[in-house]
């Protein structure tokens, strides 16, 4: 076969492709600025003795980071330079530290004792933290699934994904122009947050089950202490 020949069938095999194996113009960053701002509010609503600074300390420390990204990708997450992925991964860190001690502390005050006083307080503070655990695992399973956003609409590492989506192991299942989004990485996130395990997306690598046993450890020790705790309270 000719060069051109090659060269046609190549472009159609392409363009026949899911999205999800292609190159993209990337995903609009919308949905997941507005994630961070949700959880930088909750974090903001959580008590100062249960956060490993002032309240406002970390969270600032998170909206500077994300302005910074916005500002340097306003639209799409199409492109990245690596201070911009080194930027992404630390502000989701940050987040984590300040969502892990709040809830640890609030744990330890539990089993102590000396936390929980009344129902109503308690259950806003737990809720918060529960819900920012939700959306911060969801950013991590955003930005690490095959490489991160970036990436992923570069059409890299397409046979290497950290998720199975049911729409990438059912073809026909969805439009060829579908490809995961953050909205999914949320959904992902919140099943295995209340099911406690996966439900229509499986983890492949073993840091995606990792983090996804992490997360619904952190979610089971909540929900048991902060309702139970609760519901003693009310009687």
């Amino acid at each position: 076969m000719s060069d051109e020949g090659e060269h046609v069938r190549a472009r159609l095999g392409t363009a026949l492709a899911p999205a999800w194996r292609r190159v993209t113009e990337g995903e609009n960053r919308l949905a997941v600025s507005l994630a961070i701002l949700v959880a930088i509010g909750l974090q903001l609503a959580v008590p100062d003795r249960l956060t490993l600074s002032r309240t406002w300390v970390l969270p600032a420390i998170e909206a500077l980071l994300l302005v910074v990204l916005v500002v340097a990708g306003p639209w799409r997450v199409a492109q990245r330079s690596q201070l911009g992925r080194l930027g992404g991964l630390v502000l989701v860190a940050v987040a984590s530290l300040a969502n892990g001690w709040s809830a640890g502390a609030l744990v330890r005050g539990l089993i102590a004792g000396t936390a929980g006083d009344r129902a109503t307080p308690l259950l806003v503070t737990g809720g918060a933290i529960w819900l920012t655990n939700i959306l911060i695992f969801a950013l991590w399973f955003w930005e690490l699934d095959r490489g991160g956003p970036a990436p992923r609409a570069a059409g890299a590492r397409a046979d290497g994904a950290d998720f199975l989506f049911p729409q990438m192991a059912t073809p026909g299942s969805a439009s060829p122009d579908w490809e995961p989004e953050f909205v999914d990485y949320l959904y992902v996130a919140f099943t295995n947050a209340t099911a406690f395990s996966p439900t229509d997306t499986m983890p492949l690598t073993q840091r995606a089950k990792l983090l996804m046993l992490a997360q619904s450890l952190i979610s089971l020790i909540m929900a048991a202490l902060v309702i139970a705790r609760a519901v003693n309270v009310l009687k």
